[in-house]
């Protein structure tokens, strides 16, 4: 039991365990930022497409 009380005050003190949780943190914040990004850029692309598709569809009538 004393091993682990001393493992815990350990992680406490060290400052590893905080850091991995802003590394976290930061990789979350990218992670939506990206999705976001990618979902924006998909959007666009599709109008893009569409509009394409109508003017060629116009230009064969």
């Amino acid at each position: 039991m004393q091993k682990f009380i001393l493992r815990v005050r350990r992680f406490l003190e060290s400052e590893d365990g905080p850091t991995a949780v802003e590394y976290a943190v930061m990789l979350a914040l990218i992670v939506v930022v990206c999705l976001t990004t990618i979902q924006s850029l998909g959007t666009n692309a599709n109008a893009t497409f569409q509009s394409v598709s109508t003017a060629i569809q116009t230009a064969n009538s």
